[in-house]
């Protein structure tokens, strides 16, 4: 069995979409084996995000700049750069001013393929991109363009793990082994 890390962002809690993004996940059959409500600060952030990274920011800069590229903007204009690690920061602190902006809930989702399941039900990263059924494609219409714009971090209501790599690597700070449960669904006793 697999777990994997889903964080409800502070736009998600704060609208009241904890139970529902619970409700999807159970729904599917997989169960929620940690859970809990944190505010995080910059340190955990920093962990996390491997925003600390110079890939990571100049990653991070590069969808900035391929973004205002595809809506016909220019990022030196509206930033004063177009150095994709200046831009990295920016995207950064917006990110983190974000997810610090109110409490998340976090959890721990176990079941087959639960990186694979999760990442289907969240739907891409982009709520413009994600289709309609899928958590962020019925939540969030926001995207990058909106976000850049307005120097603030893309709204999307989840937080999953990408890769099985990347929830066990998660997993382990946001959760104590004290804090993650064994047990079995009812449907898993027949």
């Amino acid at each position: 069995m697999e777990q994997t890390v889903v964080l409800v962002k502070p736009d998600g809690v704060k609208r009241g979409l904890i139970g529902e993004v619970i409700r999807r996940f159970e729904r599917m059959g997989l169960k929620i084996v940690a859970l809990k409500m944190v505010k995080a600060d910059d340190n955990l952030l920093l962990k996390h995000y491997q925003s600390d990274k110079k890939e990571t920011l100049e990653r991070w800069g590069r969808k900035t700049l391929k973004t205002y590229t595809e809506y016909g903007k220019d990022a030196k204009k509206d930033f004063g750069t177009d150095d994709p690690i200046e831009l990295g920061k920016l995207v950064n602190k917006w990110l983190f001013d974000y997810v610090k902006s109110g409490p998340m809930v976090v959890m721990l989702v176990e079941g087959k393929h639960a990186v694979e399941n999760v990442c289907n039900a969240a739907g891409p990263t982009m709520p413009v991109q994600a289709p309609p059924g899928t958590i962020r494609g019925d939540f969030s219409t926001d995207s990058a363009a909106y976000a850049n714009e307005e120097k603030r971090g893309v709204t999307n209501i989840v937080h999953i793990s990408a890769s099985l790599e990347e929830a066990n690597f998660e997993k382990t700070l946001w959760f104590t082994p004290s804090e993650i449960h064994d047990y079995k669904r009812t449907d898993e006793l027949i």
